[in-house]
């Protein structure tokens, strides 16, 4: 049929199937989807700053147990360990909470305009197990990278240091 249509000259038609048109329709959220990532990125390197002020604090206020800890034969790399699992923990519970707040827009479904052929493009928001297992994986690295300078800060406490404050 396609064929027939193609090589009919009296009709000036590119006869295609349904799903390639819509795949030539969205290739145009190609820069959508680099938009979404971009966001994604600098807001995740917003959150590594935020986990980074707030793992200070915690390492700040919590020096002399720190000291305590190196005064009873704890190693800096277990100092090290355990500030990044309580980073770690601490973005993954960020993230369960921020996966609860996106899916209260699942199904919601909202347009932009496809400026290559001057239509709009309708997506729905879906929240599938994937898309939920992959941010709690941004979540939980933000958490480590943010964490780990921090967490180097207390693994390099000295008891002496401590005492003399």
């Amino acid at each position: 049929m396609i064929e027939r249509l193609s090589d009919d000259e009296r009709i000036q038609l590119n006869a295609v199937f349904q799903d390639e048109y819509f795949a030539d329709q969205t290739f145009s959220s190609i820069g959508l989807k680099a938009l979404i990532g971009f966001i994604a990125i600098v807001m995740g390197v917003g959150s590594c700053f935020a986990v980074m002020n707030m793992m200070y604090g915690a390492v700040m206020s919590r020096q002399q147990e720190v000291a305590t800890l190196r005064a009873l034969g704890f190693r800096s790399y277990s100092i090290l360990g355990s500030f990044l699992t309580e980073s770690a923990f601490l973005a993954f519970l960020g993230g369960i909470v921020g996966c609860a707040l996106g899916s209260l827009f699942h199904g919601y479904s909202a347009g932009t305009s496809n400026f290559a052929s001057f239509s709009e493009i309708v997506f729905n928001f879906r929240i599938t197990p994937e898309i939920v297992g992959q941010a709690m994986v941004y979540a939980v690295l933000v958490g480590l990278v943010g964490g780990l300078l921090p967490a180097r800060r207390a693994a390099s406490v000295q008891l002496i240091d401590v005492l003399r404050e």
